[in-house]
């Protein structure tokens, strides 16, 4: 089967891709829709994320 050394590395390879799936499907859903998909409601499971609030967060950062 797979050595033990093995498994350390191809768990950190299958968190990585589940990670990377999961945010993209968020900036995907948060991001402005194809031509088709504009009427598609958001999932429910999917968070809100609104520009403006990131901007603020990065302007308040800076000014520390």
């Amino acid at each position: 089967m797979v050595d033990s050394n093995l498994m350390i590395p191809l768990a950190v390879l299958g968190v990585g891709f589940v990670a990377a799936v999961s945010i993209g499907s968020i900036a995907w859903y948060n991001s402005k829709r194809p031509p088709g998909w504009e009427s598609k409601e958001r999932p429910d499971f999917v968070p809100k994320v609104d520009k403006d609030d990131l901007i603020a967060d990065v302007s308040d950062s800076q000014g520390r």
